[in-house]
């Protein structure tokens, strides 16, 4: 995972910035601490030596990748001659960057790599995903979700199978929560007429992304076989952006044993290239319900 900077302006961090969880408040302190320390004129290696660490370690902590300790922040916060309600303020930020996050416990399924995006996913403004095989995990139903979770776990007991279940149906929170990120989900046509699980839970998926496509915040777009090849031909990807003031763009790409995180500006805008053009190459998304009524049709 590497987070290589901001790609927006990174104002400072105050009371009023609105609220996020602890994986994107990581992020910000981090970012907050970078430019505090490069004010005050010292390098990482510098900095290091103030917490008794390396120049490595600073380095992970601006970038958000790993948890703050209260004393080490307060010790950057000294040298870097920070007094007053800011210096306050960022040490409120350390507790609030620190609290486990709600997907914490399902810990026992669920890998580090993917603590990561779940977190991000959560204090996303807008996620924009382009799928072939399987329908977002977000427009999931329980049934469709536990026979795709059986294909990549085949070994997995039922209790397992139930935890996955579970934390993959709490995701969906997000979309009814009061604040709800807009989530635009671009699929292939063959995600709606493979069978996952069998043609009744097939159908029911169907007839419940119908429904979710009512939902203002959500968008679907089905790329038809009729386009032939497309833009996306490396697979599927995420795209996360955030309202939270410093905080990059970053693309997620999801492998079989752990997962990619993208934030290179150059690098992300070329994903966002091809999000654009399979916007271009699928049916608009008012078509999206007719799509799904002709696949049920046929099923």
């Amino acid at each position: 995972m590497t987070f290589a900077g901001p790609a927006r302006p990174e104002p400072e961090y105050n009371r009023k910035t609105p609220a996020s969880g602890p994986t994107v408040l990581r992020i910000v302190l981090g970012g907050q601490l970078r430019r505090l320390r490069e004010e005050a004129g010292l390098s990482r290696a510098q900095a290091g030596d103030l917490i008794r660490g390396s120049e490595s370690k600073i380095s992970r902590l601006e970038l958000g990748k790993v948890s703050f300790k209260a004393r080490d922040v307060a010790d950057l916060l000294d040298a870097y001659g920070v007094t007053g309600e800011r210096r306050q303020t960022l040490l409120e930020l350390v507790e609030q960057a620190n609290r486990p996050g709600w997907w914490h416990q399902y810990g026992d399924v669920l890998p580090q790599w993917f603590e990561t995006y779940l977190g991000l996913e959560q204090d996303a403004a807008r996620i924009r995903e382009y799928q072939l095989q399987f329908v977002p995990a977000l427009l999931q139903t329980a049934d469709y979700a536990r026979a795709a979770i059986r294909l990549g776990h085949p070994s997995a007991d039922e209790r397992e199978l139930q935890r996955r279940v579970e934390l993959r149906m709490r995701r969906r929170e997000l979309l009814t929560r009061p604040d709800p990120p807009h989530l635009w989900v671009v699929m292939d046509e063959a995600v709606l007429v493979r069978p996952v699980g069998g043609r009744a839970v097939m159908r029911a998926q169907l007839r419940h992304l119908a429904e979710i496509c009512a939902m203002p915040t959500v968008t679907v777009q089905v790329v038809p076989f009729s386009a032939g090849g497309h833009a996306a031909a490396g697979g599927a990807f995420t795209l996360l952006r955030f309202a939270e003031p410093g905080v990059p763009d970053i693309v997620y790409l999801e492998q079989l044993t752990g997962a990619l995180y993208i934030d290179k500006p150059a690098e992300v805008e070329r994903y966002q290239k091809v999000m654009d053009r399979l916007c271009v190459d699928a049916e608009p998304d008012r078509r999206t319900p007719d799509i799904i009524a002709d696949v049920l049709r046929r099923m």
